[in-house]
């Protein structure tokens, strides 16, 4: 693992909710220090951890979690273009193949057996 900073959204409304997330954070190998907001529902974890773990680990609190979205913010804009190309490439094939290729099957074993 390398050192990473990990930043959570974490539904937290009390000083309760607050020992829960610090509870588990402290007892989870690799993390060096975090920090918990609970004015603004922020938890940043820093050390020797994977983000996914560090999810996991908060979520088991029951408490509300998931990665804070400044750092997920830009990845929505990719799969946006994705599905648009993807849409007419599948209406294509679909309307086009299906309907010439059985006339021509029937066409030629017609001139054949004609022929012989």
């Amino acid at each position: 693992m390398i050192w990473q900073t990990v930043v959570l959204k974490v539904g937290m409304s009390c000083q309760g909710c607050v020992g829960a997330v610090n509870r588990v954070l402290g007892k989870m190998e690799g993390v060096e220090s975090f920090d918990i907001d609970i004015k603004e529902q922020k938890v940043t974890v820093k050390g020797n951890v994977e983000p996914e773990a560090v999810f996991q680990t908060v979520s088991k609190t029951g408490k509300k979690t998931s990665f804070w979205e400044a750092e997920a913010a830009p990845a929505p804009a990719v799969p946006e273009t994705k599905p648009a190309e993807t849409k007419p490439v599948e209406e294509k094939p679909a309307d086009t193949p299906a309907e010439p290729e059985p006339k021509p099957a029937e066409e030629k074993p017609a001139e054949t057996v004609a022929a012989a």
